[in-house]
């Protein structure tokens, strides 16, 4: 039986597609069997998907010293429908920051511990000037993590 994994991107540039994109390709690694990846934007995710799902990578930029208002609704809309179904689901998170990225780590991880999610690896934090090689490396390192675990059945 074949295990899913949801990624769920903010976008919004080709920097941060390109990350989606590696995130996408560790995934779907050729040494790890098993795993359906389904890539959505926040605002293309929806309860069903979640509860799906049996982990989720998040994936968004820091705006104003917070995570992007598209990954902040798709909170919103899943949160009390997913909090009691879904606890103990690993996830893992990126975050796009042109500054620090600790008000978004802090923002998300104040609403993944309310319910009650478990993190695969601290938060991978792309911070400041665009480094294509080391943040597409450390975005396709963190979609293979997660698939890997899930398939060993680590996470």
């Amino acid at each position: 039986m074949s295990k899913k994994l949801l990624i769920v991107a903010h976008i919004p540039s080709p920097n941060t597609r390109e990350l989606c994109d590696a995130l996408n390709r560790g995934a779907r690694h050729r040494d790890v069997d098993g795993i359906d990846v389904l890539v959505r934007t926040p605002f293309e995710a929806d309860v069903a998907d979640v509860l799906s799902c049996q982990g989720i990578i998040l994936g968004t930029t820091e705006n104003l010293g917070y995570m992007s208002g598209a990954l902040k609704d798709f909170f919103d809309r899943i949160y009390y429908p997913c909090l009691e179904e879904t606890q103990g689901l690993p996830y893992g998170v990126y975050i796009r920051a042109g500054h620090d990225g600790t008000g978004t780590k802090r923002a998300i991880e104040t609403i993944v511990t309310g319910l009650r999610w478990r993190a695969i690896q601290p938060p991978l934090i792309c911070c400041g000037t665009y480094d294509a090689a080391l943040f597409v490396k450390q975005c396709e390192d963190l979609g293979t993590t997660m698939a890997a675990g899930l398939e060993a059945g680590i996470f």
